[in-house]
């Protein structure tokens, strides 16, 4: 009796946990674009964030990346916590509508393994902007499988991290990516820079414009077009990002970073990551072209 009702216990407890799922729709009405735009941008600044980004990939859709101190603070906590640091807030004009969304703070902290569950985040966005349904996949992720999540077998984590350049420290590391970005190195430039407080840790948004033959996925138009394709749209995935953290200048694996946000994507078929399956090594080459592919000798 006592072994049944264990079980019985640890089985709801289990279903009980909360699933998050990578967006939450806050709004969708017909409505002007720009109107939508200067709206969401005052409700943020009201609820104390800070707009340190501003990426419009094409001509149906805004970004707003933001962040404030509380967030910053959290992210420092973290081993590549940087990742975290910012939330993404997307205006879309779709199908005669003006959709707005944003990224799922909680989704975020679970996949990207942090000592926080962003909640207080969520709330923050939530109240600024309103909440109708979270999506983005079928069925969401509880925080343990979004703390162990890879899109398969053979597919990195957040834990495997394309290591793009070391340089004798985080000054020049910085001052690398910054060159690299203003130079619209393969295309690549810069959209925002959050730089966490207490330690050598920043995060760059980049916009990905390439147009080469060598790194022709490695455009965000082009991406989107091929995997956001649903009628509420994500565009919230974007902008990518570049971690420089001590020393090193990272990036998360396409791999990893596109099916964070397109767990459901295909593997095969119309709409999959078959039509995009250049993509990682493009996005991982322009990336490494930014950062300089610079490797100090290790000490």
């Amino acid at each position: 009796m006592l072994v049944v009702f264990t079980v019985a216990a640890t089985g709801a407890n289990a279903a009980s946990d909360p699933k998050y799922k990578p967006f939450v729709l806050a709004s969708k009405a017909a409505g002007d674009k720009a109107a939508t735009v200067a709206d969401v941008s005052a409700k943020l600044k009201s609820a104390g964030l800070d707009i340190v980004g501003t990426h419009s990939p094409y001509p149906s859709t805004t970004i707003l990346v933001v962040t404030n101190d509380a967030m910053k603070m959290a992210a420092a906590k973290s081993k590549h916590g940087g990742f975290g640091a910012a939330q993404r807030v997307s205006i879309t004009e779709h199908n005669g509508e003006v959709q707005v969304a944003y990224t799922n703070p909680r989704y975020m902290a679970g996949s990207y393994r942090m000592n926080t569950d962003l909640g207080f985040a969520a709330d923050t966005m939530e109240k600024a902007l309103g909440k109708v349904e979270e999506y983005g996949m079928k069925s969401g992720m509880d925080d343990d499988d979004l703390r162990d999540y890879h899109y398969m077998m053979g597919m990195e984590y957040f834990t495997d991290p394309h290591y793009l350049s070391r340089y004798k420290n985080y000054n020049d590391a910085i001052a690398a990516v910054e060159k690299g970005l203003a130079a619209g190195t393969m295309g690549v430039s810069k959209v925002y820079r959050i730089d966490l407080p207490g330690k050598d840790e920043s995060l760059f948004g980049v916009a990905l414009n390439g147009a080469s033959d060598a790194v022709g996925q490695a455009n965000d138009a082009y991406l989107m077009s091929e995997i956001d394709f649903k009628d509420v749209r994500s565009s919230a995935h974007l902008p990518y990002e570049i971690l420089v953290a001590g020393k090193k200048v990272y990036s998360l694996s396409a791999r990893f970073r596109i099916a964070q946000s397109f767990p459901d994507l295909s593997m095969m078929g119309d709409n999959s990551f078959m039509n995009i399956m250049d993509s990682p090594n493009d996005i991982k080459a322009a990336l490494k072209a930014v950062a300089g592919d610079h490797w100090e000798k290790l000490d």
